[in-house]
């Protein structure tokens, strides 16, 4: 089931990165370039120091100058994660397209790259409310309220996880479709972003 083995690449690439703990720790995908498990891993990598990056930019006595770098580098973070996803939806489309789809099928509201992002934030959510609900400095009244919050990012993993599986198993049965829109962010691009192409002038 492909729900399950995103799920265990998240969880690697989650444990890789806390060995470290570094936003600048270079990447090192234990997993061929041709294998779908390469593009999970580097998936859920960039999500993984963007949580950290976003930990860190909310730092209140964070210097002003070090934030917009920071930030910059959040925005970067952000294309890249857009990219990888539509790589993921790009292999899907190769491994379904020869699919006869029913003349009844139905689109989903979203595509499957866009649910596995899904499971990789919530593999980093799972990951640290445990760290949170087993943190030993802490009071046992936070440790209580972030098992029952845990319990439910569990509940949510099952289900969302027999969702992605269902949703797979319809489009490679014909019942329903793929149709991939690409994000065109418009901030990132200065022929769209009206401050980036106004300073070009």
């Amino acid at each position: 089931m492909f729900s399950k083995l995103a799920y265990s690449v998240f969880e690697e690439s989650i444990k890789n990165y806390h060995q470290f703990d570094n936003v600048d720790q270079p990447i090192s995908n234990p997993y061929p370039k041709d294998k779908f498990e390469h593009l999970l891993y580097h998936k859920n990598w960039i999500d993984t120091v963007q949580w950290h990056f976003e930990d860190i930019i909310r730092d209140p006595n964070i210097d002003p100058v070090v934030a917009l770098t920071l930030k910059r580098r959040i925005d970067s973070s952000n294309q890249e994660r857009t990219d990888m996803v539509e790589y993921i939806d790009s292999y899907f489309l190769q491994k379904y397209s020869t699919v006869k789809v029913k003349f009844e099928a139905k689109i989903n509201s979203e595509s499957p790259a866009w649910a596995f992002d899904r499971l990789s934030i919530l593999a980093l959510k799972i990951y640290h409310m445990h760290e949170e609900a087993t943190r030993a400095e802490a009071s046992q009244d936070h440790r209580d309220k972030c098992q029952l919050k845990l319990n439910i990012l569990l509940e949510q993993r099952t289900d969302l996880s027999t969702a992605i599986d269902d949703l797979l198993a319809d489009i490679e049965n014909g019942d329903k479709f793929m149709k991939v829109y690409k994000q065109m962010k418009m901030y990132n691009d200065d022929e769209l972003n009206p401050v980036l192409y106004q300073n070009k002038k």
